[in-house]
């Protein structure tokens, strides 16, 4: 599958802990970014998939830092940014609008890039303290901007004790298998498409 394809050719991954892959102690090999790097090289395809999630960062932190990692030949750019916004208590129309910032720079920079955005389930509690307002961050900006969206990337993980450590929020490694596993149909779909264009 276009196995031609330069290997300078970068996929992003930029979020926050869920995928920087804290508490994995290895997170360079059982991360998502990793999981799905090993996913994509095994369906023939030919990326420099980088990892660029930085744990606590919110998207306002994560917008300042968003230019250094912007280098490169980048094809694709996976945004995962939300969950700590909503830890911390800022206001979904901010945390919309730092999103929103985000995809325009990204499409500014790389105007062929696809952008791909994950989205993230609350826990019921969650959405009866904070009322929907996070619920729809994610699929009005996809809609809006016409970018791909995995609506709960942790469908199956949030909520499950077996799957997440001690704190109820941070993945275990067999988590954070599920998390790319909800993922990878998406992603997979996105590099078909994308070498048929090449």
């Amino acid at each position: 599958m276009n196995a031609s394809m330069s290997k300078n050719k970068k996929i992003i991954f930029f979020g926050d802990s869920l995928t920087a892959g804290y508490g994995l102690r290895q997170p360079q090999n059982e991360a998502i970014p990793a999981l799905l790097a090993a996913n994509i090289q095994v369906a023939g395809f030919n990326y420099e998939v980088v990892n660029a999630g930085i744990s606590g960062d919110t998207s306002r932190s994560a917008l300042s830092r968003l230019s250094s990692v912007l280098q490169g030949d980048v094809a694709g750019f996976i945004l995962e940014l939300g969950a700590n916004d909503f830890l911390r208590g800022h206001a979904p129309a901010e945390v919309s609008a730092n999103l929103q910032t985000i995809i325009n720079q990204v499409r500014k920079a790389y105007p062929a890039a696809w952008i791909l955005l994950l989205g993230i389930e609350l826990p019921a509690w969650a959405q009866a303290f904070q009322g929907s307002g996070y619920a729809n961050i994610f699929r009005e900006l996809a809609t809006v901007n016409k970018i791909f969206l995995v609506p709960s990337f942790l469908k199956g993980v949030t909520g499950n004790r077996s799957l997440n450590m001690i704190d109820g929020v941070h993945p275990l490694a067999s988590g954070y298998i599920k998390a790319a596993e909800n993922i990878w149909p998406t992603l997979l779909a996105i590099l078909q498409n994308d070498s048929l264009k090449g």
